[in-house]
């Protein structure tokens, strides 16, 4: 007994260290383990064409960069060149549109309210706001740099020793149904993932197909609308909002509703509210069986949850963590039945 509690023991003082030698690192890795998860399908699919795991680590890693990664490089190159030539009028020019506003008459029991509201935008305090903010981003733009270099190095090395290290989790792990618990979270990983990557790039470039009719960066629009996307319900605003003042500001009136209308209603209304279900139901039922698919409702919370807790990523960690959850309670279910037989 002392021989046990000794070993266990020494485990934990071991595990410690180690946990706090590779700190840096736990985040990053993570990340890159739930990302080769999440292609899994498309590593299968590769083995058809690639016979050596080497090249097919290499071509999923460059596939990764290419759609995931270079996007966020050229967008941080872009508004650091934007910061650099950034001009505080443009601010008072956007502000100044309430000038020509006129609160409707029906809205009487609250048009104090509105005007109020109105009255209190400051032009000069937005212009800080944004300058803090842009500064920030680009401040902590090296580290989230650094951190996509080593997510990508991360994820070659599990696609290229990913099916040793599940075989190893599997032979570890002190239950008979770790294979469903590994092919849950892997569906759920495809589905957040690919349904994600779909609908940011479908919005984004209808949003660029506009940016682009009044000559703005429409690679830049896109892929900032694609991003912002992933936030719920009020993320698209925060981009067609902001450019629709702008054109107001600029004396194009016309534009500045085209802008917005197109926005609520090509992109808010039909592709968010009725093609994005129907891209996420053809992507569940091609990748994962009916058997195992978990609801919606539940995968889009998570979602929310982990945005609000992890930032940018947590898109892909907020499902992760929940499918574990749920993966775990499933399988204690389980056990639970069995020890109730047996005991019968």
């Amino acid at each position: 007994m002392n021989r046990k509690y000794f070993l266990l023991g020494l485990f934990l003082f071991v595990l410690y260290w180690v946990w706090y030698l590779y700190q840096p690192f736990w985040m990053p890795l993570f990340i890159a383990s739930l990302l080769a998860l999440a292609t899994s399908n498309l590593n299968l699919f590769l083995d058809r064409y690639f016979k050596h795991q080497m090249t097919k680590s290499i071509v999923l890693t460059l596939i990764l960069g290419l759609l995931f990664f270079a996007p966020i490089v050229y967008a941080l190159n872009s508004l650091s060149m934007i910061m650099q030539h950034f001009d505080a009028s443009i601010i008072d020019k956007m502000v100044n549109v309430k000038n020509h506003l006129e609160i409707p008459d029906f809205l009487g029991a609250v048009k104090p309210q509105i005007q109020e509201f109105l009255d209190g935008i400051n032009s000069k305090e937005i212009a800080k706001s944004v300058v803090k903010s842009m500064t920030i981003v680009l401040k902590n733009s090296a580290d989230f740099l650094k951190d996509m270099v080593m997510i990508l190095v991360f994820y070659f090395f599990a696609n290229y020793y990913g099916k040793e290290l599940v075989r190893f989790l599997k032979g570890i792990l002190p239950f008979d149904e770790n294979s469903a618990f590994f092919q849950e979270i892997s569906n759920v990983m495809n589905i957040v993932f690919y349904s994600t990557l779909v609908t940011a790039i479908f919005e984004g470039a209808l949003f660029s197909i506009i940016t682009e009719v009044y000559g703005y960066d429409a690679l830049l629009f896109g892929i900032l609308y694609g991003f912002a996307s992933l936030i719920p319900v009020i993320g698209g605003a925060l981009m067609w909002v902001p450019l629709s003042l702008y054109q107001f500001s600029t004396g194009d009136v016309t534009g500045a509703w085209i802008i917005a209308l197109y926005s609520i209603i090509v992109i808010s209304v039909i592709a968010d509210t009725f093609i994005k279900p129907v891209i996420i139901s053809e992507i569940t039922h091609m990748m994962v069986d009916s058997s195992s698919r978990m609801n919606p409702l539940i995968i889009f919370f998570s979602i929310i949850a982990g945005l609000t807790s992890f930032g940018f990523w947590g898109v892909i960690i907020g499902p992760a963590i929940t499918t574990f959850f749920i993966s775990f309670v499933k399988i204690y279910k389980v056990l639970l039945d069995e020890e109730k037989y047996l005991t019968r």
